[in-house]
């Protein structure tokens, strides 16, 4: 009887044991396991897409984007923006939102990538005027023009248009006097109207891209500099000098030096010395004083 009652007693203890087990599993795996989160399906570029570009089905993916954090403009389905310019360079996997589009009417290329109230300007640029290759799109650039501003006047440097954003940059063929091919670059430069004059003038001299930081936002204006001023010297004429007065001769007049004074002879005494000889003869002293004569 004892023994049935204890084999009844292990059962349920071995039960329970299991079941506080079970239990603490489900609560342990619960808090371990990230939470399930509610995902959309979005548009994404399926690869490296660049300014200008015309989308196609094949450039385009959807994905699943956790609801939470959606990105305001995103698109549902491809078919919706198929056929519209692209204003702004995408990687893959990047969501395709309104703002890096064009609108539907203005189509692709270039020329949907230029805000309203700008003009695109291409400039010529050779491997170190174009910065070694480093003016990309989206980059900023200062714009250095290199003449002689008139006649007589010394070889200057003048940056005249700053922080300028790079619309595009690609590379063209050209043939110099023997046929031969040359490489030359064309940087496509986004500048305001007025702007857009000051680099059609630029035409007849060198011009000098400056890559800058895209933060840094300040507007210098700096003074022309010209090769004078490279070794040392001023640039500009030097003024000349004024005439100084002619200062009147001197006269001075000789006056001979007086003669010095010669003061006269003065008789001095001669002094006599005396000397004192004490003999003592026993019991006797005897002092004598004797006078000596001077020499």
């Amino acid at each position: 009887m004892n023994r049935t009652r204890m084999l009844v007693f292990a059962f349920f203890a071995l039960a329970l044991s299991g079941l506080v087990a079970y239990y603490a599993y489900r609560m342990l795996s619960s808090r371990l396991s990230p939470p399930t989160e509610e995902t959309v399906a979005i548009v994404v570029a399926a690869e490296k897409l660049n300014l200008g570009n015309r989308l196609t089905d094949t450039q385009l993916r959807v994905a699943n984007w956790p609801k939470a954090n959606l990105p305001e403009g995103h698109f549902a389905e491809p078919k919706d923006i198929v056929g519209r310019g692209v204003i702004v360079p995408m990687s893959p996997n990047e969501p395709v939102l309104e703002s890096k589009l064009a609108s539907k009417e203005a189509g692709a290329g270039l020329a949907s990538a230029i805000p309203e109230g700008m003009r695109a300007v291409p400039v010529r640029v050779n491997d170190v005027t174009g910065v070694a290759g480093f003016v990309v799109p989206g980059t900023h650039v200062d714009v250095i023009i290199i003449g002689t501003p008139g006649p007589g006047s010394q070889p200057t440097a003048k940056i005249f248009l700053e922080n300028v954003q790079v619309l595009a940059a690609g590379q063209i063929v050209d043939r110099d006097a023997n046929g031969k091919p040359l490489n030359s670059q064309t940087i496509t430069l986004l500048v305001t109207p007025q702007d857009a004059q000051k680099l059609a003038l630029s035409g007849d001299a060198r011009i000098q891209l400056v890559l800058r930081n895209p933060i840094d936002l300040a507007i210098e204006n700096p003074r022309g500099v010209q090769t004078p001023s490279l070794y040392g010297t001023s640039s500009a004429a030097a003024m000349p000098e004024a005439p100084r007065p002619r200062a009147k001769p001197m006269v001075v007049k000789y006056a001979p030096k007086p003669k010095p004074e010669v003061a006269a002879p003065v008789n001095v005494e001669p002094v006599i010395r005396s000397v004192t000889v004490e003999t003592i003869r026993g019991d006797k002293r005897e002092t004598s004083t004797f006078q000596m004569k001077p020499k």
